[in-house]
């Protein structure tokens, strides 16, 4: 069975990051979809919202499996059983940091292969940081995510206008 480990932030998950786990599908018989705990990031939605949002966006996968990871992505890959590590691209910029992270985690892990997906040029434009600079000021973000988990960044916003006004 090919299983591939497809990690991020996901701080919200947009329509590009489903745009890869739906290429992954085509390609693999498992696809781990993981959070991958950041110290140095401070995410604006709790690892429990970001799990929940991404398990709604995936629901209906049964073989997406959603889970969160604090530690190196090379040992999630070993503990998991899996060799393929896929990333997204938007690109040429996202290219040159990801292929310098594989050499480092092909040194650690030899077993493992790098995929790189290109994501469909009509999400080329969009990234988890804009998407949180448009939540944080109030924006209408539903043509940037996926559908089932608009309703709960819209509860996002007005959530926030909320403690703006209190």
């Amino acid at each position: 069975m090919k299983k591939c480990i497809f990690a991020g932030t996901f701080d919200p998950p947009t329509l590009g990051h489903e745009d890869i786990v739906l290429k992954c599908l085509d390609l693999f018989d498992e696809v781990i979809v993981a959070i991958l705990i950041n110290p140095n990031k401070k995410p604006l939605f709790s690892e429990e919202a970001r799990l929940a949002m991404l398990k709604k966006v995936f629901a209906k996968y049964p073989n997406v499996r959603v889970l969160s990871y604090d530690g190196l992505t090379v040992d999630l890959l070993k503990r998991e059983g899996a060799k393929f590590y896929v990333r997204g691209i938007r690109n040429g910029t996202d290219y040159d940091y990801e292929a310098q992270l594989n050499y480092i985690n092909m040194d650690m892990y030899k077993e493992m292969s790098t995929v790189f997906l290109p994501t469909r040029q009509e999400y080329l434009h969009i990234s988890s940081s804009l998407v949180k600079d448009a939540l944080r000021f109030g924006k209408n973000v539903d043509k940037y995510v996926p559908e089932e988990i608009r309703g709960d960044l819209r509860k996002y916003i007005e959530e926030a206008k909320k403690d703006v006004h209190s």
